[in-house]
C-alpha cells in the first residue's frame, strides 16, 4: 500500500469506529437520547433516537469494514447536518460552546472518504464491486445525498424549540 492508501485506511478506522461508538452510545441511553431528541425539538423523539443509533452504527460499520464507502459517507454528512443545524449553528464555531466544529470535521473526513472511495484493503474490493465513478462524482453523490436526506428529515420532524420556561 502506498501512502495515500495507508491514509485513506487509517480514516476510514477512525471516522468509523467513531460513528459507531456514537450510535452504541445512542442505542445503550436510548431513553436519554430520546428524552434529548425532544427538548432539542424533534418529534417523535424515540423513533429519532433509535433512528440515530441504527444509522450511526451502520454507516460507521460499513466505513470501517469499506463497504459502499461512498453510501456510509453520505449518511454520516446527513447525521452531522441535522446536528449541525438543530443544535450547533446557533452557538458559533467552537466545540467549547457547542459549536460546529466537531460536526464539520466529522462531515469533511466522510466527504474525503466517499470522494477517495472503498480502497485496496476493503470489502468493496474484495468483493470485486466496480468503481467506476471519479472521486468528483463520489463527493457529489455524498453531498447530494447527506445533505438532502438531512433536510427532508429537519423539514419533516424538526421544529425549533420555544424558549424555555424559568424555573
Amino acid at each position: 500500500m502506498n501512502g495515500s492508501e495507508v491514509a485513506q485506511l487509517v480514516l476510514r478506522a477512525v471516522v468509523g469506529s467513531t460513528m459507531i461508538a456514537h450510535g452504541v452510545h445512542h442505542a445503550r441511553t436510548l431513553s436519554g437520547t430520546a428524552g434529548w431528541f425532544e427538548s432539542i425539538g424533534f418529534r417523535r423523539p424515540r423513533e429519532q433516537a433509535m433512528a440515530s443509533a441504527v444509522v450511526e452504527v451502520g454507516s460507521g460499520g460499513a466505513l470501517l469494514l469499506g463497504a459502499a464507502t461512498p453510501l456510509a459517507a453520505s449518511a454520516v454528512v446527513g447525521t452531522m447536518a441535522v446536528a449541525a443545524r438543530a443544535v450547533h449553528a446557533e452557538n458559533g464555531f467552537f466545540i467549547t460552546s457547542e459549536g460546529y466544529e466537531y460536526v464539520v470535521m466529522v462531515s469533511a473526513a466522510s466527504l474525503a472518504l466517499g470522494a477517495l472511495g472503498s480502497g485496496p484493503v476493503s470489502v468493496d474490493r474484495l468483493l470485486g464491486v466496480p468503481d467506476r465513478m471519479t472521486g468528483s462524482t463520489r463527493a457529489v453523490l455524498v453531498l447530494a445525498l447527506g445533505l438532502g436526506a438531512a433536510a427532508s428529515q429537519l423539514a419533516a420532524f424538526w421544529r425549533r424549540p420555544g424558549p424555555r420556561e424559568a424555573e
